[in-house]
């Protein structure tokens, strides 16, 4: 078995913040579909009480990235209406 290395929602945010990303896009950022998908069968298997330690602790890593990205989206869009004022 090959140790691939495992893509993290913190590894796909930085990659997409390094690219210098506009404002615009920062705002109309979501995540990959790929990676979605993995937040809503935790979502949904947490609600079941069925994750393991180590599936919580992604779903932590998720919603700490999402309010992080909430949070800058904010701050951009709050930017750019200064900026046209």
């Amino acid at each position: 078995m090959l140790n691939t290395p495992v893509r993290t929602v913190f590894d796909v945010i930085t990659d997409f913040l390094a690219t210098n990303p506009t404002p615009q896009a920062i705002i109309a950022y979501q995540l990959p579909e790929d990676l979605q998908a993995r937040v809503d069968e935790l979502v949904e298997r947490n609600g079941e009480g069925q994750l393991i330690f180590d599936e919580q602790q992604e779903l932590y890593d998720f919603m700490r990235a999402d309010e992080m990205m909430a949070l800058l989206k904010v701050k951009t869009k709050l930017r750019l209406r200064d900026e046209k004022s």
